[in-house]
């Protein structure tokens, strides 16, 4: 099971939101790209940058800066936060991007979706936001009706090729990530999960790991010390 340390960009700082809240942030550095160096130089394998700003006004907002993060580690970046369109997703590929998360257009367009995993494959992951096992959509300011399993199954049979999977009403709580809803999305479909949103102990790590999911996402719970990084990598790494 991979380890991926997140990387949350507001106003050019790193973040982490509570439960997506907008008004409810913590600053843990004023310098990105330092962070980015950190976590590789603590063996992180690849790095979760997600545009906050970017997720909330529909459109990348800070690619000067992860183009630097990008350049500065040898390790691959994956990208999540407006990216809504090919175009956009070729655009950032292009600018050192290993892969791209998109979510919002997924959840709305399935044909938009469906020339999008065709063009791309295995550089896009699609983003699942869940409030209460309802789809949220566009940077988690809106809240459809659409239940995350289903749109899971929808997205698998459109040929997506993996599934970021996140709890809303767990992010950045610190709580602990909803089991169950995890362990429900890995059974319903065949392709890759990687899960996020909560994770705060190595008991966390080490029942993600029985669940099957293929990464998981680590962000305040690495910031704030509550997780050791390299215990959690360990921990994955067991046989």
């Amino acid at each position: 099971m991979e380890i991926i340390p997140a990387i949350d960009l507001k106003d050019g700082r790193c973040v982490r939101l509570l439960q997506g809240r907008f008004d409810q942030e913590t600053v843990f550095s004023d310098d990105p790209v330092s962070i980015a160096r950190k976590w590789e130089q603590q063996g992180a394998k690849r790095l979760h940058v997600v545009d906050l700003d970017g997720a909330r006004l529909g459109k990348p907002q800070h690619l000067p800066v992860i183009v630097d993060i990008a350049k500065a580690v040898g390790v691959p970046v994956q990208l999540g936060g407006g990216i809504r369109e090919a175009e956009t997703i070729r655009s950032v590929i292009n600018l050192g991007i290993d892969r791209v998360v998109i979510g919002t257009v997924a959840a709305l367009d399935a044909d938009q979706a469906t020339q999008i995993f065709g063009e791309f494959g295995e550089r896009v992951a699609v983003g699942i936001d869940a409030r209460e096992g309802r789809v949220a959509i566009r940077g988690w300011q809106e809240i459809t009706d659409q239940l995350a399993i289903d749109l899971s199954r929808e997205l698998e049979s459109l040929g997506a090729l993996r599934i970021i999977f996140t709890d809303v009403a767990r992010d950045g709580t610190l709580s602990g990530p909803n089991l169950a809803s995890i362990e429900q999305m890995v059974k319903a479909v065949a392709i890759p999960v990687i899960a996020s949103g909560g994770i705060s102990s190595l008991e966390d790590i080490k029942r993600l790991k029985e669940i099957g999911v293929e990464g998981a996402i680590v962000g305040r719970a690495f910031y704030t010390g509550d997780i050791d990084f390299q215990a959690a990598c360990q921990l994955a790494d067991e046989s």
